[in-house]
């Protein structure tokens, strides 16, 4: 906490400004799970009034990143393995879906996207900076997601992108080697030109099993528990 500082972005909202400074800190670990966070005392750290840090909270909340507890106030999420099975369980049925629209609506054009966001997923590993890796994976999926041409099931990943981001922040934070990330990425490209929902749904549900078994393992060691 004592670090905490505003990351200035003459862009967005202010609200959007202190958001991103508090996200940024809970998932690089700065504000830890169970840490409170107060209004009075965040608004002095970062140099604003309470009304930008009270609105950044409750998106902080929409993320799965904060919760608010009677009589204590809000404080960082702790992460739990129900959690995490209940938003990928949730990821995984769509991702189902997603793919059987995709296999036979997806262009030209969509397939250009999906190789660009691979070339890039795979340009940031190179260089290991964690959020960088983390968005490049998520647009590698939003192209799938943007190919099936269905705006209401694009709303809803939406949403439940919010609360997966920490898991996958913490997934990719908790690796080394991203060379099995890349070839399911292939696999997944490969299918989705032959056509083959199913292969292509087994693909992406592996990735998702790796996602849930790497942060299990980490919540389990952060709460003392064997594997």
């Amino acid at each position: 906490m004592e670090e905490l500082k505003l990351n200035m972005d003459a862009f967005l909202p202010l609200r959007d400004v202190v958001f991103n400074t508090l996200r940024d800190a809970i998932l690089k670990g700065e504000l830890e799970p169970g840490e409170r966070l107060m209004e009075i005392h965040l608004a002095n750290k970062l140099g604003v009034s309470r009304t930008p840090i009270r609105e950044a909270i409750r998106m902080l909340e929409n993320e799965g990143l904060a919760v608010t507890v009677p009589r204590k106030g809000a404080q960082v999420a702790k992460m739990t393995e129900k959690d995490l099975e209940d938003v990928l369980e949730i990821r995984d049925a769509l991702d189902g879906l997603a793919v059987e629209c995709a296999c036979s609506r997806m262009t030209e054009d969509d397939f250009k996207a999906l190789e660009h966001a691979m070339e890039v997923f795979l340009d940031a590993t190179k260089h290991g900076e964690v959020r960088a890796i983390v968005e490049a994976d998520e647009e590698f999926h939003n192209v799938i997601y943007k190919s099936t041409k269905n705006p209401k099931l694009m709303n809803i990943v939406a949403n439940i992108k919010e609360q997966m981001y920490r898991y996958r922040y913490e997934y990719i934070k908790g690796n080394n080697d991203f060379s099995h990330i890349v070839d399911e990425h292939e696999k997944i490209l490969d299918g989705l030109r032959r056509q083959d929902v199913k292969f292509v749904k087994e693909i992406m549900h592996t990735h998702l099993d790796n996602q849930i078994s790497g942060v299990k393992d980490l919540i389990r060691r952060q709460n003392g528990q064997e594997k």
